[in-house]
């Protein structure tokens, strides 16, 4: 029987001395609680991940499900941030994707994180676009990136959500409050159903209806996991956010 060469294995100097330095951290200063995450590892192919946003700690968290499930996660990164010195090389050499926001197709402004899942990459999002404005941190309305990208590629779509990154820095905030040791809670679920909208026109109808499945599914399994009920009406994204 042939053995499975890890997703790992082709991953650069940048990605893995992140890896070396990020990971043994995130094993002894938080705990974990980890389910569904053995769906990733058994997807054949590229795949899109798309999560709720509670802090800038939660990037990390996403990080280290996807690299426990041997699926070395591309995260999603505004362009700009490319162009940074220093940081810009950085995230480039690791293999981070640059979204085209200034582009009006908006085919073209996903068109690196299409690639990637050609070449079988797993590709990370924030559907809402930013850190959660929810009084009650549950999450907002999507934009359409992450489910343009499966409508258009055929990748699966596997709602994550996670609770606990707000314990260690909150919403916007920069204050890293790391004792007493937090639990991150997080949920994989099932791919979101999209089979009846694949034949259609990837306009503004279809993500519309693709983007409420998605957040409907990562409600749900933050719904899971705090054990509440989330509100009726989910909030809308300020006015003049991109899709």
């Amino acid at each position: 029987m042939a053995t499975r060469v890890s997703r790992r294995s082709h991953l650069g100097f940048s990605y893995r001395l992140a890896v070396a330095v990020l990971w043994p951290l995130m094993r002894t200063l938080v705990r974990w609680d980890i389910k569904g995450s053995e769906r990733l590892t058994r997807s054949p192919g590229g795949i899109i991940v798309a999560a709720n946003h509670l802090s800038w700690f939660d990037p990390l968290v996403v990080s280290y499900v996807l690299w426990q499930a041997d699926r070395p996660p591309r995260f999603l990164a505004k362009e700009a941030v490319f162009r940074v010195k220093v940081v810009g090389g950085i995230i480039r050499r690791a293999g981070q994707i640059p979204v085209y926001r200034e582009t009006a197709d908006a085919a073209n402004a996903i068109r690196d994180a299409l690639v990637a899942l050609d070449r079988g990459e797993a590709v990370a999002v924030y559907p809402e676009g930013t850190i959660t404005r929810d009084p009650g941190l549950w999450p907002m309305s999507g934009k359409t990136g992450a489910v343009r990208m499966a409508l258009i590629s055929g990748a699966p779509l596997f709602p994550m959500a996670h609770w606990g990154a707000q314990e260690v820095m909150a919403p916007y905030a920069k204050e890293f409050r790391i004792l007493p040791r937090k639990t991150m809670r997080v949920r994989v679920g099932e791919p979101v159903d999209l089979d009846d909208l694949r034949g259609r026109p990837v306009d503004a109808a279809t993500t519309r209806e693709a983007s409420q499945r998605l957040m409907d599914a990562i409600t749900a399994l933050l719904a899971e996991i705090r054990g509440e009920e989330p509100p009726v009406e989910r909030m809308t994204r300020r006015a003049g956010g991109a899709s």
